[in-house]
């Protein structure tokens, strides 16, 4: 007797996937184990801390020259000598130029030969003025000639006078000769030479001086701190060269505008600074520092942990049992890597510095202190 077997159809897709389903899924008597236990996300962190905060203001400056001379030529002639070196310092009073002063000279020595002989002349004026006085009233002479002696007498008097002034005149242009600096500075380029002829009133500048020391740095400031500066008073400045370390240049505020200016909405203000070192340079470019005030007391945290969200600034906060906190917080200036809080954190408390993208609002973590890099 032939035996008969019989083959099972093949399963369908849906039939394959429902009995894997079934053996993957736990009996009615069975639980689902729980979920494993997350662990605790490493963070840096930070305690805000309470200290004494200044109240600082940064602005790029430009460095001027308080006083700045082109020295021109105030008489013609001939450049004779120049009697320093261009890039010198000089004093008031040190000589530059010489212009040829033989012209002036004998114009000089003709105004005082004028002077010579019209004095004669008004001695013996006089001399005839009291002559004929006598006469006339004595009755010998008319009043006509009488009166001409005095008026001669009067005449070569005001030419004495005249001649006085023309000596006067003659001496200053003679002096205008030797061009003298007008302060201390240092000198620049020198735009002439000698045999060069120069003229009176002209444009061409000789030289320009530059004072070095003391020296001027001009900066601007919105308007929105005016109050704070004109509040402070005094208030001590620094300068210091941009891109550059070492020991600033400090001095003190020594202008603020009267006006602001309604294109930008800032005010212009300069400092005074002493300036032997050489430390700051005419047309120079600067950082500039003023400290306006210094909060007492204030908490401070690092720059890093400040977040900004959608609702402003936040701060991770880590609480005692290892879990963070959002805590939106009212911020205040920065300075050195810190920042001052003006509202929502105490001082005290443990502010994540760093890791804050991997946290969310109740995560565990595993706070590390931060170092002085952070």
């Amino acid at each position: 007797m032939a035996s008969l077997t019989m083959t099972a159809p093949p399963l369908s897709r849906v039939q394959l996937f429902a009995l894997v389903l079934a053996a993957t899924l736990p009996s009615c008597g069975e639980r689902a184990a729980p979920p494993a236990a997350s662990s605790s996300v490493p963070v840096t962190a930070a305690a805000a801390k309470q200290s004494d905060f200044p109240i600082e203001l940064r602005v790029v400056g430009s460095v001027e020259s308080p006083w700045t001379v082109d020295i021109r030529p105030q008489v013609e002639g001939a450049l004779q000598a120049i009697h320093f070196r261009e890039g010198q310092d000089v004093h008031a009073g040190d000589l530059l130029f010489t212009i040829d002063p033989r012209p002036y000279q004998a114009a000089l020595a003709a105004a005082e030969a004028n002077l010579a002989r019209d004095r004669a002349q008004a001695l013996n004026a006089e001399a005839e003025k009291k002559r004929a006085a006598d006469l006339y009233a004595q009755g010998v002479v008319a009043i006509d000639v009488n009166d001409k002696a005095a008026a001669t007498a009067r005449a070569l008097e005001a030419s004495l006078k005249a001649d006085e002034a023309a000596i006067q005149s003659a001496r200053l242009r003679l002096e205008y000769c030797s061009i003298r600096s007008p302060l201390d500075g240092r000198t620049g380029t020198i735009m002439v030479k000698v045999g060069n002829l120069v003229r009176a009133l002209d444009t061409t500048t000789l030289v320009t001086i530059h004072q070095i020391d003391p020296i001027d740095v001009r900066f601007t400031v919105p308007e929105s701190r005016l109050s704070e500066i004109r509040k402070a008073g005094s208030l001590d400045v620094i300068a210091r060269r941009r891109g550059e370390e070492g020991d600033p240049a400090k001095g003190s505020l020594t202008f603020v505008e009267n006006e602001i200016d309604r294109a930008t909405g800032n005010v212009n203000l300069k400092a005074r600074f002493k300036n032997a070192e050489r430390k700051l340079w005419p047309g120079q470019f600067v950082d500039v520092l003023m400290v306006l005030s210094v909060r007492k007391a204030a908490v401070v945290v690092p720059s890093p942990a400040i977040q900004d969200g959608q609702q402003g600034p936040f701060v991770f906060v880590v609480k005692k049992d290892q879990t963070v906190e959002v805590r939106p917080v009212t911020v205040g200036p920065a300075r050195n890597g810190e920042t001052l809080v003006e509202k929502g954190v105490q001082a005290g408390e443990t502010v994540v510095v760093d890791g804050q993208v991997r946290l969310t609002v109740g995560a565990r973590v595993d706070a590390r202190p931060a170092g002085p890099a952070s």
